[in-house]
């Protein structure tokens, strides 16, 4: 028998190498995802123990692999002289692994058994009213971010670390800045608006059936752009998306006695799903695919919840198709659902609020989270704290627990820091919509006459399909000419008010 010479394996390169083990991580973290949104959407609730351990044990496994010496080596090689989408991907990676080699491994798999276990807690405290069984889930949640805080580091205060982790470069001065900047026109305008007559929106109101809601919100999302060979669209106490690839993109709803609560949480969902499913296919499971930042990824949920949703617009070529479904409202004119659709009331729930309220939703919480994190508020004390802002800033106060400080996921979940992001990506997209205006034309004449596709395709060339190339501050300047501030917001807010309500 003859015998050839063994072919030696072709050489593989530091870069390789890492993308290999990127994917790596990429499974696992697909993996916690998946699981993440069973967990909110099918998991029947004898699973949460489980459920619990199976994902800090995955998170554990994630963290050890990304904060490996390997990989910390293979960064370090990788960098030298790397160029163009690699480069971009590097500095994503890098600022990554700074972050996660801070934070010790105990730590992340403790943070992600109790957030596991407290998101059950949380959702039967909800219904039950029930604060003080969610309470001490809350205290350690709030003790473990402050851990986490410590280990990143900050300068100035301890909200800096956390602010920064879902909108890079961002800090509490910042989320001051753009509060003090909006605070009080939003309640001038508020109580500018409470002055005048109030819109009846009770024909909305009622037992609607679920599945004509399920048809009709995934038809207007198919319109928008949503691509339903790459996603769907399913039930979930608070709606959210999420994904694992730009093929499989999960988007949630909820359905309730308000027609409204279901069609713009479809829109908004869609808006982060698009975002998602539309960036470059070549960069599909990689550090660069998706969103770059939370502010930004909700600057594109709230375009098409309020800017496109809300509008008149868009009821001209959709309201025939909603009377189809809801054979109650025959007898609606566009003009009359469309003061509806954008009815000002200060109101208890954030994700149920107007558009003129509900950055000041967002601003309460901001000023709870400092507050608990500094020690100037004790978790025991929260409710009566929410109450009271929630009197000071809106008029109103809750009944209970379950419409007060109970009514929001983010803190079952450890996501402290996150809530002013909300309040940013309001404000950006008003932004992005004058940048969009002056390419497009009149935005409303393009919505009415259906097009759509060329506001979409907007999106998709501007912001989707550069991923994470950029840092947030590097893209809004490129997309919008400028970099982030209020002056649109506020400009465009006021005049979309001021002729609805003849301020």
């Amino acid at each position: 028998m003859r015998f050839m010479a063994a072919t030696a394996p072709p050489p593989t390169s530091p870069l390789s190498t890492l993308k290999m083990r990127l994917g790596d991580m990429n499974a696992l973290h697909a993996a916690i995802g998946i699981m993440d949104w069973d967990m909110q959407t099918y998991m029947p609730p004898g699973g949460s123990e489980a459920r619990a351990q199976h994902v800090s044990r995955l998170m554990r496994m994630h963290h050890d692999l990304f904060t490996s010496d390997e990989v910390q080596r293979l960064v370090e090689e990788s960098s030298r002289g790397a160029t163009g989408d690699d480069a971009a991907m590097l500095r994503v990676v890098k600022r990554e692994l700074d972050q996660a080699t801070k934070i010790p491994a105990a730590l992340v798999e403790e943070k992600a058994k109790l957030t596991s276990t407290a998101f059950d807690i949380w959702v039967k405290a909800r219904a039950a009213n029930d604060f003080k069984s969610f309470a001490p889930y809350l205290e350690r949640v709030v003790e473990i971010v402050r851990e986490e805080a410590e280990y990143l580091g900050y300068k100035d205060h301890i909200y800096d670390a956390l602010i920064d982790l879902y909108e890079e470069g961002a800090t509490t001065a910042d989320c001051r800045q753009m509060f003090d900047g909006i605070r009080q026109p939003l309640t001038d305008l508020v109580r500018a608006i409470a002055a005048k007559p109030q819109v009846d929106d009770s024909v909305l109101h009622g037992a609607w059936s679920e599945p004509a809601q399920k048809a009709f919100t995934e038809m207007i999302v198919k319109a928008v752009g949503f691509d339903f060979q790459r996603g769907r669209q399913d039930k979930a106490a608070h709606p959210f998306c999420t994904g694992w690839s730009i093929g499989d993109i999960r988007l949630t709803t909820r359905y309730k006695d308000n027609l409204l609560s279901a069609i713009f949480s479809s829109l908004h969902e869609a808006g982060h799903g698009m975002y998602e499913q539309f960036s470059p296919k070549e960069w599909d499971l990689t550090p660069l695919c998706g969103g770059v930042s939370l502010g930004l990824h909700e600057s594109q949920s709230r375009t098409w919840e309020n800017l496109v949703g809300r509008s008149r617009a868009f009821w001209v070529r959709f309201l025939p198709d909603l009377k189809q479904a809801f054979p109650q409202l025959a007898a609606l004119d566009v003009d009359s659902f469309y003061r509806m659709a954008n009815k000002v009331q200060p109101s208890l729930i954030r994700v149920e609020a107007d558009e003129v309220t509900y950055n000041l939703h967002v601003l309460i919480r901001f000023e709870l989270e400092c507050d608990m994190l500094t020690g100037a508020l004790t978790v025991r004390d929260l409710p009566e704290a929410w109450s009271s802002k929630y009197q000071t800033y809106l008029g109103v106060r809750p009944a209970t627990d379950s419409e007060g400080c109970l009514q929001d996921v983010h803190w079952s979940g450890g996501s402290i820091g996150y809530f002013p992001t909300y309040s940013m990506g309001t404000v950006l997209s008003f932004q992005i919509w004058a940048s969009m205006a002056r390419d497009l034309g009149d935005l409303d004449a393009v919505i009415q006459r259906g097009d759509l596709a060329s506001i979409h395709g907007w999106l998709v060339e501007k912001i989707y399909s550069q991923g994470r190339r950029y840092t947030p501050k590097e893209l809004v300047q490129r997309v919008t000419g400028k970099p982030f501030e209020t002056h649109d917001y506020l400009k465009g807010l006021t005049a979309k008010y001021a002729a609805l309500y003849g301020l």
